[in-house]
């Protein structure tokens, strides 16, 4: 956990850097100023050391407008009415409509929050109110300060294993059907799993695009996006990696969907016979290899080697020989009538769209 980077280790700092922030508002606050309601500072200080420099400044613009609404709002109406039953009665519901505001994101149940707080602290003046915003304001600057200057949080490491975990599945499952395929072993129950593995495997490359997104949230007002050794954010390698992943996912699921459909006419001479599922077993293994190689040379983390490259290529092109053998051998092995020839077509169609991505990418 402790000794080389990861996720456990980022979580530990954040950690620590919101006790640091927390600190320091407490000890400018309440220890030297000591304000007379100096726990407004730490409080805000210590939920802006959030998990992207870009998102603490959202927020904390967001936290401090709706403390600023929450406050003021109860101070006046507490003055006017002069009961706090009667004040809370007013107030509450109006600030908790603000909560939905969109302007406030998610940050405007702190104007209920703060109203509460000014309700229920005892003498209600404009003096201690102003306070309370001035303490907002100080606690916000200094968690965003923290959290923008010391090791900001980035990251690329998630989404380079996100991406990779999406890969590394649709290789397995492409490797799982062309075996079972090539034994003749698969039967419905086979079947649904191969497919639910399919469906899995576009879930994955969803979270994927979620963590590139994220990986450049993380860069924008990253101070470790500049400099000598600054750290860049995803660039089109990873679009055009996430472009490939979907297509894949969607023309595997394609694959198994058809697959478990034959598995499920159990006598029909839908069911494909060795003829068939040899050379398509044959075409699985080597679009697997290939996506394999590509996703070791598309998320490495140092220079392709040339012979990884050149394996790739050759990789694409035995995968564009077993596409030309299913288009030599399916014509001649599936039998003339309407049911099996849309089945195998849907085979040989998705066949053909995983051949043209992976195999089009190479050239990117």
């Amino acid at each position: 956990m402790w000794t080389e980077p990861g996720r456990e280790r980022d979580l530990a700092v954040q950690a620590g850097k919101a006790a640091l922030a927390a600190c320091l508002a407490w000890g400018v606050a309440g220890w030297w100023l000591q304000a007379p309601v100096a726990f407004v500072a730490p409080w805000v200080a210590v939920v802006l050391v959030e998990s992207t420099v870009y998102r603490s400044l959202a927020h904390g613009l967001q936290q401090v407008a709706a403390i600023a609404v929450g406050t003021v709002a109860a101070t006046l109406v507490a003055l006017v009415l002069d009961n706090t039953m009667a004040a809370m009665a007013v107030v509450l519901p109006a600030v908790l409509l603000l909560t939905r505001w969109r302007r406030l994101g998610s940050q405007g149940i702190h104007a209920a929050t703060a109203a509460l707080f000014v309700l229920t602290s005892g003498q209600i003046t404009f003096a201690t109110s102003g306070a309370r915003v001035a303490e907002a304001v100080f606690g916000a600057v200094v968690g965003i300060t923290v959290n923008a200057m010391i090791r900001p949080p980035v990251y690329l490491r998630d989404t380079r294993a996100a991406l990779q975990d999406a890969a590394r599945e649709a290789q397995e499952v492409l490797s799982s059907v062309a075996e079972g395929l090539a034994r003749g072993e698969w039967d419905e129950h086979v079947a649904g799993a191969w497919h639910e593995r399919a469906l899995r495997l576009g879930r994955l490359v969803e979270q994927a695009r979620s963590a590139v997104g994220w990986s450049r949230e993380s860069m924008r007002g990253n101070h470790r996006g500049r400099g000598p050794c600054a750290v860049s954010p995803p660039g089109r390698t990873y679009d055009d990696a996430l472009a490939v992943l979907d297509h894949v996912a969607v023309h595997l699921a394609g694959v198994t969907r058809t697959v478990l459909e034959i598995a499920g006419h159990h006598d029909d001479p839908v069911r494909p016979g060795p003829r068939i599922t040899g050379p398509y077993a044959d075409f699985l293994h080597q679009a697997g290899r290939a996506l394999g190689l590509y996703g070791r040379i598309r998320f490495a983390e140092t220079g392709t080697e040339p012979s990884a490259q050149e394996a790739l290529d050759g990789a694409a092109e035995e995968l564009r020989r077993s596409l030309d053998e299913l288009h030599r051998t399916l014509p001649g092995a599936v039998r003339d009538d309407p049911g099996t020839l849309a089945t195998h077509g849907a085979l040989l169609a998705h066949a053909r769209r995983l051949t043209g991505h992976l195999a089009l990418d190479r050239q990117r």
